[in-house]
């Protein structure tokens, strides 16, 4: 059964790598920190294999490993002190998939942490509610007033641009 599990993450985590870069990659707008995020997620998903109770529930145990990873690192770097503003302009990456609708995206990141998140993970990933209440570990409640609210909010600041 382990070696079974393990095989079954092992397929997961290759077809999806695009999906999970991309979900980093919402969270911290930089290339090289969404594949280093990335990678020790994948580290963690390969080490704890074991954790994982039920071989069904692969997708949204990566995801909150994946979404928990992206977390960690964002608090890490916020206790950290930023470089010079000359040397961050430097090596600006751009992701070529997120140019388009920039204006939106820059909106839902102005959202509290928690929405983002349902946002992201709704919209983006695709994931149902029950998926990321699972991811997130909050009752399935929580994250409609989350997606709703964050929702809501979007709409108001889309208004007042227009």
């Amino acid at each position: 059964m382990a070696r079974n599990t393990y095989d079954i993450l092992v397929a997961y985590v290759i077809e999806n790598q695009q999906k999970l870069y991309r979900m980093a990659y919402c969270y911290v707008n930089n290339r090289e920190d969404a594949l280093d995020i990335v990678q020790n997620a994948i580290c963690k998903i390969l080490e704890n294999y074991g954790d994982l109770k039920n071989a069904d529930a692969v997708k949204t145990w990566v995801y909150r490993i994946v979404v928990n990873e992206s977390l960690n690192f964002i608090r890490k770097t916020r206790k950290e002190i930023s470089c010079e503003p000359s040397e961050m302009e430097e090596g600006v990456y751009n992701e070529p998939a997120y140019d388009e609708g920039m204006s939106m995206y820059k909106e839902i990141h102005t959202l509290s942490q928690d929405m983002q998140t349902a946002v992201m993970l709704y919209f983006f990933e695709e994931l149902t509610l029950k998926e990321i209440s699972e991811v997130t570990g909050v009752n399935l409640n929580t994250v409609k007033t989350r997606l709703y609210g964050a929702l809501k909010k979007l709409k108001e600041m889309l208004k007042e641009v227009s």
